[in-house]
This record gives C-alpha cells, structure tokens and sequence, in this order.
C-alpha cells in the first residue's frame, strides 16, 4: 500500500513540475514576441517584407474557408493590397486528397483580386512548425509578416526566429483567439502547442517534406499543383 501511496505522490510531482515547465515556456514565448505582434503600418513597411505568410485554418465540408480562415486570408489580402508586401505565402494541409486548405485559400484570394503570379502555395504546410521551417528552406524568405489569430502569433514568429526570418505578426480581423470560433480546447491546445515547438526549434528536426527551392521574388504560378514535395 505504501509503495502505491509513493508512486502516486511521484506522479503527481512529476504532472505539476511539468504543468510549471509548461506554463514557464508560455510565458516565455509570449514575452519574447510580444513586441513583433503589431497593427502598425509603419513598422510593417519598415520591416520591408518580402511576403505575408497566412497561416492554414480549415476549410469547410464545402471546400470554402472556416471562419477563423476567412479573417486570416481577408487580413493578409489587405496588407497586400496596401503595398505591405508583394507576394502571399498561402502555408496549410493538404495531406489528403480530399482536404486542400491551400486550394481554398488561393481561389479566395483570386477571387479577392490578388494576381496568381503574386500567390505562393505551401501544400505542406501540416502545422506552424513546419510552414516556418519550409518558408525559409523552400521559399528561401529572409523577412516576412505572418497573419493568423493573436494568440498563434506568438509561436509563429517565435519560430521565425529560430529560422532566421526577421518577422512581425499582424493578427486577424475579428476575434483575437482560434478558440474563440471552435472553442477552449484549442486554447488548451494551444498552450501545450508552444510548449511542444519550444522542444522542436531546439531539435529542429526537418518535416516530412521539403524539396526543391522556390524562392519567393519568383513567379507564384510554379507552386500550382506542386502538393508535398
């Protein structure tokens, strides 16, 4: 009985020091990046970025874009447009066949008026660490802005620079939090998320898929049907 009472006592000590660990590192990654999440057009400008990275979010059953997406994509298209920067970096899943975020988030920004030439696609963009890793492996990007929900961009750019990218963040029009449309879990997920990257951007492992180099000053039409490389 006693030796239970011990291992549960252990157990116990090891979930709390890791539950500090983790919210050690939450507070870390967010102090560190606090200041490169902005909507100051003039420090965007200054930055001079050689694209904005919008960051996948799901799609629909439809194929169209989540609402979490939509904000990502209309906030991205904007800073375009406004001469923020000339090329968008569209970085999401297309793991299977019938899931494309890519896909959806190019037609959406076609349809927006955004020139194809000016459109990168990412189709392995399976989660933040990788679309970072491949925005500086494949795309060859040395600055970028990097649009998603506010509380992403902390880990966003704090992987950009583990890469070398000098960025800044710019959350999303609407709600501040990818949980605030699908619910606290993703907050949850999202804590633990920073904690798992921190632990990643140390290792760096390469992701499952790289290839050749595309750089970004090119012609945005060649990463059409590319998919994983």
């Amino acid at each position: 009985m006693w030796k239970l009472i011990k291992r549960i006592i252990k157990l116990c000590s090891f979930i709390i020091f890791l539950a500090f660990v983790v919210a050690g590192i939450n507070v870390y990654m967010v102090a560190a990046d606090y200041l490169d999440v902005t909507t100051s057009y003039d420090d965007e400008i200054a930055l001079k970025p050689e694209c904005i990275i919008v960051l996948g979010a799901g799609v629909n059953s439809d194929g169209s874009p989540s609402n979490a997406l939509k904000a990502r994509l209309d906030t991205g298209i904007r800073l375009y447009k406004t001469g923020v920067a000339p090329k968008l970096l569209l970085s999401g899943d297309n793991g299977q066949v019938e899931y494309d975020e890519v896909s959806a988030m190019k037609a959406y920004a076609l349809k927006e008026g955004v020139p194809e030439e000016d459109i990168f696609m990412d189709h392995a963009g399976f989660c933040t660490y990788d679309s970072v890793y491949r925005a500086d492996y494949i795309f060859c990007v040395s600055r970028a802005v990097v649009v998603s929900q506010k509380d992403h961009l902390y880990r966003a750019i704090y992987g950009c620079k583990k890469m070398g990218i000098d960025a800044l963040g710019v959350p999303a029009d609407g709600k501040e939090s990818y949980g605030a449309y699908y619910g606290k879990k993703y907050n949850y997920r999202e804590y633990l998320a920073r904690a798992k990257d921190f632990v990643k951007w140390i290792i760096k492992p390469e992701p499952k898929y790289l290839g050749e180099k595309i750089p970004i000053d090119g012609d945005g039409r060649q990463t059409e049907g590319q998919e994983k490389e």
